[in-house]
C-alpha cells in the first residue's frame, strides 16, 4: 500500500494557478486517469495549444506530472500528482489569499454537489452494493477550539490510513469522493 504524501501548505501563487476554470476542468478529467493534451482538448472542447499550456502551468505548481512510461514519440501523457494539500490558517492569510481561498472552497462545493447529483441520477446503474454507497452523517457537538483542531487531526489521520493511488488500488475499488466539514454554529 502506498503511504499518503506528507501534508503541504499551498502558497497563494499555486492557489491562483488552480482557480483557473480550464485548469480545474483539466484536473477533474485527470482525476479519472492519465491523458494527453490532445485527448483533454477533445474532451473539453478546447484546442491542444490551450490544454498544453495549462498542463505546463499545473505542472509548474506541482498539481500534475509527466507519465513517461506511457509516452510514444512526442506524445506526452499527464496525471495528477498525489498531494495532501493544506491551507494556511485564515488568520495567517493575506486579504487576497482569503478571497482566492473562499472562491476555491465555493467552486469545490459546487463541483461536489454536481457530482453528488450525478451519482443520485446514475446510482441504480452501478453494480453490486455501490448504489448503497452514499454514506453520510450530520450532527452537532460542543467543542473548544483545541478539541475541534484535535477532531480535524484525528479525521486526517484516519483518511490518510485509507490513502490509495490509482496504481495501488484493488481492481474492485472505485474512486470515492470525501468531504469533511466542521464549523462553529453562527447562531441565528
Amino acid at each position: 500500500m502506498t503511504s499518503a504524501p506528507p501534508p503541504e501548505e499551498l502558497d497563494p501563487d499555486a492557489l491562483k494557478a488552480v482557480t483557473h476554470p480550464l485548469r480545474r476542468r483539466i484536473l477533474g478529467m485527470l482525476s479519472a486517469g492519465p491523458a494527453t493534451a490532445t485527448k483533454l482538448a477533445r474532451a473539453l472542447g478546447e484546442n491542444t495549444g490551450a490544454t498544453s499550456y495549462h498542463l505546463r502551468e499545473l505542472a509548474r505548481f506541482g498539481f500534475v506530472e509527466d507519465v513517461p512510461e506511457l509516452a510514444r514519440g512526442k506524445e506526452r501523457w499527464w496525471r495528477t500528482r498525489p498531494r495532501d494539500i493544506r491551507w494556511p490558517r485564515r488568520s495567517e492569510q493575506s486579504a487576497e489569499s482569503r478571497v482566492l481561498f473562499d472562491d476555491v472552497q465555493r467552486q469545490g462545493f459546487e463541483d461536489d454537489l454536481e457530482k453528488l447529483n450525478r451519482f443520485a441520477e446514475k446510482r441504480e446503474e452501478l453494480p453490486g452494493g455501490w448504489p448503497d454507497a452514499l454514506l453520510f452523517a450530520r450532527g452537532a457537538t460542543w467543542l473548544t477550539e483545541e478539541e475541534l483542531q484535535q477532531l480535524w487531526q484525528d479525521y486526517m489521520e484516519l483518511f490518510r490510513r485509507y490513502w490509495r493511488t490509482e496504481g495501488d488500488r484493488s481492481p474492485e475499488a472505485r474512486r470515492v469522493l470525501v468531504r469533511w466539514l466542521a464549523f462553529p454554529d453562527p447562531g441565528e
